[in-house]
């Protein structure tokens, strides 16, 4: 479970602080009282959550981007961090079609950055690398990817998160460790998600977001593969087992490895259907309809298994899809009928979850 005493005081440093799965991390780290610094070179939407929520109470910005090794390099040394989350990254499939070089100098070349300026900062101790459930060779069969299967994609996206699990092995088994080359005695753990929903997401060409935006227009939602097959989960529970990841790569130092953090095996739902669901909860009728304009390939069917971070720490996501769903719907409610406080309706949404989390695995 999650410590909070391991977290107190504890110095970490977040890239890409400023999105929306770094936005909900400052605020949970920042409630178990770690001192956090964040590297971003902007908000990549507007509206965001870390506007929104009122994130930037709680870290310390420094305003870079990934690709520069040399801002990114100071701002590691001036931060101190004994904990690093590598989050920045060129995050959508359709946007890597469009900007193929932007996708894979930020996404791999943006991984090369934070390892030579963590190789250059003694006092890191753990570094979490967030990849990609995609970083898969997806061969759209019905079973769940384990950590040992290929690497691979066919777009850019997916590609360059296979580029980067692949560069943080390299630099794991040439610079990390005891039988690396002047080895630095940081554990480099690498995280693939599924698909992460939340309160507070605005992505461009994101389901939840492109719901909501349907939804306020009245409008049904556009579909470009209604029934393609995701694992869908709450970003909190990707988020919990990034935390377990990290604390026991400093309670139990060893060697770094690949983690999956899916969702239940039930959880993987098609896209239609989320959306339908989506509608129900709000209590409206859009809906959605078929996108017949020429589109981008992607995988039709995607899942994970992560009984390796089940098994060996315990973990499990505490949010079904129908929960997930739910606390997603109640969020954007609240921000919509003009809650005073969405920061405080993001921090009870994480409180609720530490009383899940801390009861263990249902």
């Amino acid at each position: 479970m999650i410590d909070p005493e391991f977290w107190n005081g504890r110095r970490v440093l977040i890239t890409g602080h400023m999105g929306f799965k770094g936005s909900w991390l400052s605020l949970w780290l920042n409630s178990l009282g770690a001192r956090v610094t964040g590297f971003c070179d902007c908000a990549p939407t507007v509206p965001a959550l870390f506007d929104v929520a009122e994130v930037e109470r709680d870290v310390d910005n420094i305003v870079g981007d990934v690709r520069d090794l040399v801002a990114l390099s100071n701002a590691v040394r001036a931060a101190q961090p004994s904990v690093v989350f590598h989050l920045a990254a060129q995050s959508l499939v359709r946007e890597s079609f469009a900007n193929p070089v932007a996708t894979y100098s930020t996404n791999v070349m943006g991984t090369v950055n934070v390892l030579e300026a963590v190789r250059a900062t003694p006092e890191v101790r753990a570094v979490l690398v967030a990849t990609s459930d995609k970083c898969y060779e997806n061969r759209e069969w019905e079973w769940p990817y384990r950590e040992q299967d290929e690497l691979g994609g066919i777009d850019p996206y997916s590609s360059s998160k296979a580029a980067a699990e692949l560069v943080t092995s390299a630099y794991r088994r040439s610079y990390f460790g005891g039988q690396a080359l002047q080895p630095h005695g940081a554990v480099i753990d690498t995280a693939r998600a599924g698909n992460v929903i939340g309160g507070g997401d605005w992505t461009k060409d994101q389901l939840v977001p492109d719901v909501m935006r349907a939804i306020a227009a009245g409008a049904p939602v556009r579909l470009r593969n209604p029934g393609a097959v995701r694992p869908w989960q709450h970003v909190l529970d990707a988020l919990h087992g990034y935390l377990l990841i990290v604390q026991r790569a400093i309670e139990q130092p060893g060697v770094g490895e690949a983690w999956n953090v899916g969702p239940g095996a039930d959880d993987a739902r098609s896209v239609g259907s989320l959306v339908e669901r989506i509608c129900s909860l709000w209590g409206s009728t859009p809906g959605w309809i078929a996108d017949q304009r020429e589109s981008v390939h992607e995988a039709r069917a995607l899942r994970l298994d992560s009984s390796k971070l089940r098994i060996r720490f315990g973990w499990a996501p505490r949010l079904e899809v129908e929960e997930a769903l739910e606390w997603t719907v109640d969020w954007y409610r609240a921000n919509a009928m003009g809650a005073v406080s969405m920061r405080g309706v993001t921090l009870d949404q994480i409180r609720q979850y530490q009383q899940l989390a801390a009861r263990g695995p249902v």
